[in-house]
């Protein structure tokens, strides 16, 4: 056996162990619950937390936490130990049913939109057994939904749950048409991450990538990604030894930790798992950015996830691989050999294109925050509108449906490669497309708009239920047909005549492709503060509570936390922009041009007519800049301060959008062309060239 197979899954309490250590009536019950959704009761659960407690002392464990996801697109846990006490002043280590089942932390200190008041503390967890608990720094991690005393959803698993079972139960409707007995459908996904390694000693001098995560400033270096030669180039061994550490932690806790290699900036890469059910993926990838960030410290580096840290180099984004699967293992967008004659397939794949073209906004919201703003488009990520990639067999497919023409395929080539040593083989039948949004790739759909630092719970709740809201009208329409393969037909043909406008297979980076939007009627929503306020609408909102999602109250909360979120992110880093600019490089600025003017005063004291032209011209400059730098920070002073007087959040996002973010960027740029015009030795922090090229 390979140490891989020796440790992978040792500290989670998964099917085997539980199969192991639970009584079988126990573990009946508990895999009924997991795999069917049955109800649990208190007396099973008892049995479950003993069992669970003993195994996890055995692993080290001393502590255990209800491990869930508020809506700050991290983890949050309280830990509690084993610890009771016995009469004899001993103690005994115990854990029950209801300490599994149930926690109550304060839901007044999370982000609530409104929903909780600071005097309104209570709030409840609640295990999910859907996804196995774990041990992490010796506690006990259950994972856990979020609620409010009241019952308002906080967290992003409760909702992501929903959708799950909402487009299950639609997928099983459409099936059921079809002629096949299915129980039960679900979502998997496979999400790439993106992430950057930097230095920790320099990372520890840049005060902005300490409290922002991203470098407020910071000059092009000579060299940055143009030659294009990190991309899948020869792992450093400092990272080489980050990612063996870190894939071995990750399979300890049963992520799939599959593909890794250099991204394209400089000291960018990428992880990629293989794909599980969308619950226990979004649970995976959180502990995958944890884990990231503290296994790069063991290696004196620092991790960070933010979508855009360097300026002028490729950001950081989250490709979701989105699919739908049968509990007997069938791919429900798998096209098969013919998909012109595989009518379930271009069932589903019409459902997609449906829900993509109808819900444009609640994508784009999906991935809305202040960072990823930075990233998306700019040939680094898809642009801000959302489209379809289908590639040239399906679009041919689709074409042949809409004309009523027959389609004989796509024929199957060769790739030759003129080399007899090396094998030919069968080329795929269509490229792939890297611009897009939201590309199929083969029997999946690759959703690339998402930034590297959230989380992938609100993606996935938005595509589940879109998909989930056309499975039903389809169903709708087709259950009681007298003829059902021809009544599906026309309504794939109809569904494919109204939403075909979302299709795109061209380059999504050109300016072309945005003009050729706007008149398709595709939305261009480009700033966070743009998308959000559509979120509340009145469709938007029938969606949710059409499939138990959210209620209005909670929409209209998560509305309100993504715009606080944006305000407040930018906020801190104007005024971490003022505190930098004022305290480090200002000062620069002024300390060179104080040695060059008592430079050239020497010089003239020392020789007689010696040319001082080129301190005069530097100092001529560099005054220039910092009165100009001066200038512009007065000015975002005074922004700063009027955004506080700002009424409502949405309100402050479009301050922020219109006035703040500009004089952000005009400080940046006088900060910036000073540090490219100083001597070394009087720069306040550590360069994008040392930064990108130390490790």
């Amino acid at each position: 056996m390979s140490k891989t197979t020796e440790i992978f899954g040792i500290n989670v309490f998964n099917d085997a162990t539980m199969r192991e250590r639970l009584p079988k009536d126990t573990y009946k019950i508990l895999n009924a619950t997991i795999k069917k959704g049955k109800d649990l009761d208190l007396a099973v659960a008892n049995v479950v937390a003993n069992v669970m407690k003993d195994w996890a002392i055995d692993h080290g464990a001393t502590h255990y936490t209800h491990w869930f996801q508020p809506m700050t697109d991290i983890t949050a846990e309280k830990h509690d130990s084993f610890i009771s006490p016995k009469d004899d002043s001993g103690i005994i280590m115990e854990f029950s049913g209801k300490e599994l089942i149930k926690g109550e932390p304060d839901a007044s200190s999370f982000p609530s939109g409104g929903l909780r008041a600071t005097f309104e503390a209570r709030g409840y967890t609640a295990w999910d057994p859907t996804s196995p608990a774990f041990i992490k720094d010796n506690t006990l991690c259950i994972p856990t939904a979020f609620c409010s005393y009241s019952g308002e959803v906080l967290d992003k698993k409760t909702p992501l749950l929903r959708s799950t079972e909402a487009i299950g139960e639609q997928a099983v409707r459409m099936l059921r048409l079809f002629g096949k007995r299915i129980s039960r459908v679900v979502t998997t996904v496979g999400p790439e991450q993106e992430y950057f390694l930097v230095d920790k000693e320099l990372y520890e001098k840049r005060k902005d990538l300490v409290v922002t995560g991203r470098t407020l400033f910071g000059a092009a270096p000579p060299k940055g990604q143009e030659l294009e030669d990190h991309y899948f180039g020869a792992i450093k061994p400092r990272v080489s030894e980050y990612m063996r550490d870190l894939d071995e932690e990750l399979w300890k806790l049963g992520v799939l930790a599959k593909t890794e290699h250099n991204e394209a900036a400089p000291a960018q890469h990428e992880l990629a798992p293989i794909y599980s059910n969308t619950n226990i993926a979004t649970d995976h990838n959180q502990l995958t950015m944890e884990m990231m960030k503290k296994i790069a410290l063991q290696h004196g580096l620092v991790c960070i996830l933010h979508e855009k840290p360097f300026n002028g180099v490729n950001g950081s984004g989250k490709h979701n691989n989105w699919s739908i699967s049968t509990d007997k293992g069938e791919n429900l967008l798998d096209p098969g050999s013919s998909p012109y004659d595989n009518l379930q397939f271009l069932t589903f794949l019409m459902a997609v294109i449906k829900a993509v073209d109808e819900h444009q906004d609640l994508l784009r919201i999906s991935v809305a925050s202040a960072g990823n703003d930075h990233r998306l488009g700019a040939n680094e990520a898809p642009p801000a509108i959302v489209s379809i990639f289908l590639g040239d067999e399906l679009e041919s497919v689709l074409d042949a449906i809409e004309s009523g023409k027959s389609f004989s395929g796509v024929a199957s080539s060769e790739m030759k490669t003129g080399v007899h040593v090396l094998p030919d083989f069968k080329k795929d039948k269509t490229d792939r497309n890297r611009t897009s949004p939201f590309a199929f790739t083969g029997n999946k759909f690759e959703f690339r708009m998402l930034g590297s630092a959230s989380s992938i719970a609100e993606t996935n709740i938005i595509i589940n239920t879109i998909v989930a809201e056309a499975l039903c009208e389809f169903a709708d329409e087709l259950e009681g047909s007298e003829n059902f393969e021809d009544d599906c037909r026309a309504l794939i043909k109809k569904t494919l005549s109204k939403h075909k406008k979302i299709i795109f297979n061209g380059n999504n980076y050109a300016a072309e492709w945005v003009e050729e939007a706007e008149k398709r009627g595709l939305l261009n929503l480009r700033t966070t503060a743009d998308a959000v306020p559509l979120f509340k609408s009145e469709k938007n909102i029938e969606l949710f509570e059409k499939f138990n999602i959210f209620k209005r109250s909670e929409v209209c909360s998560r509305c309100e936390i993504m715009l606080e979120n944006y305000v407040k992110t930018l906020r801190i880093e104007a005024l971490t922009m003022l505190e930098m600019a004022m305290q480090e490089i200002l000062p620069a600025g002024t300390n060179y041009v104080k040695e060059l003017s008592e430079g050239a005063t020497l010089k003239a004291a020392f020789v007689d007519d010696i040319s001082d032209s080129a301190e005069v011209n530097l100092i001529k400059e560099l005054s220039k800049i910092n009165d100009s730098l001066y200038a512009a920070i007065s000015d975002l002073k005074k922004l700063i301060g009027a955004l506080d007087k700002a009424e409502d959040a949405q309100t402050q996002a479009e301050y922020c959008r219109d006035s703040l973010l500009p004089a952000m960027e005009a400080l940046r740029y006088y900060a910036d062309k000073l540090e490219a015009s100083i001597a070394k030795k009087f720069l306040p922090y550590p360069t994008y060239g040392e930064l990108l090229f130390s490790v």
